[in-house]
């Protein structure tokens, strides 16, 4: 299924996997990295484990498993310190001139809101050009539904299925999904825990917009 790959898949989604949109990675570091920064797209930073320090914009940023951090284009990044850290990077091409210069937050700090079929999510670091959040899904199979809008998706934690028209693929942690805008869908959960999901979507928004099949608006 070209809209799902496995754990360990190098590249991760781009614009060579039909990801015109966003363009998704896994960053390694055991110590400290050259200084990083692009041109023309944002960048959505997710720790995913290990820890560290970094310096964004000339501001000292502690680095743990969940903080989030958006990065403006144009400004400068780089890990001063880290031990076995994993770092979920999405960049955002094509970013809105008026964007946030940075922003750090960790996924503990920040309430949980409610989705469909008994989700909740949790907004990470904030821009006005996309959404970043954690996701949260119960065990079980939501109603097939699309989105409005242009997402990655990242499985921090649990196991399942993405199902698309007919198609099955297995989720794990690792698994990284790309669902293009109206692409009818749903992420199952075969437990026995909840599963967790990193998400990043494009125009930004809410993550508990959905909409069935017909066109009808989700309700939760």
């Amino acid at each position: 299924m070209r809209w799902c790959l496995e754990p360990g898949t190098s590249p991760l989604f781009g614009r060579e996997r039909g990801c015109a949109e966003f363009e998704q990675d896994v960053l390694r570091f055991d110590g400290p990295s050259e200084e990083r920064s692009h041109d023309v797209d944002d960048e959505m930073l997710y720790v995913l484990r290990g820890s560290g320090t970094a310096e964004v914009g000339g501001e000292r940023v502690e680095l743990a498993d969940g903080s989030a951090a958006f990065v403006r284009h144009d400004t400068p990044w780089q890990v001063t310190e880290a031990e076995g850290l994993e770092v979920l990077s999405v960049l955002v091409r094509d970013p809105l001139p008026e964007d946030n210069a940075q922003a750090h937050v960790g996924v503990d700090d920040v309430e949980a809101g409610d989705a469909t079929a008994g989700r909740q999510f949790r907004l990470l670091a904030p821009s006005a050009t996309a959404t970043q959040f954690v996701g949260y899904i119960p065990v079980g199979r939501a109603p097939d539904h699309f989105h409005t809008y242009d997402e990655v998706v990242y499985v921090l934690r649990g196991e399942g299925a993405l199902h698309i028209d007919g198609d099955t693929a297995p989720l794990r942690a690792g698994s990284c999904v790309h669902l293009p805008a109206r692409l009818v869908h749903c992420l199952e959960n075969s437990g026995p825990g909840e599963m967790h999901v990193l998400g990043v979507f494009r125009p930004a928004g809410s993550p508990a917009e959905a909409y069935y099949p017909d066109g009808t608006k989700a309700v939760y």
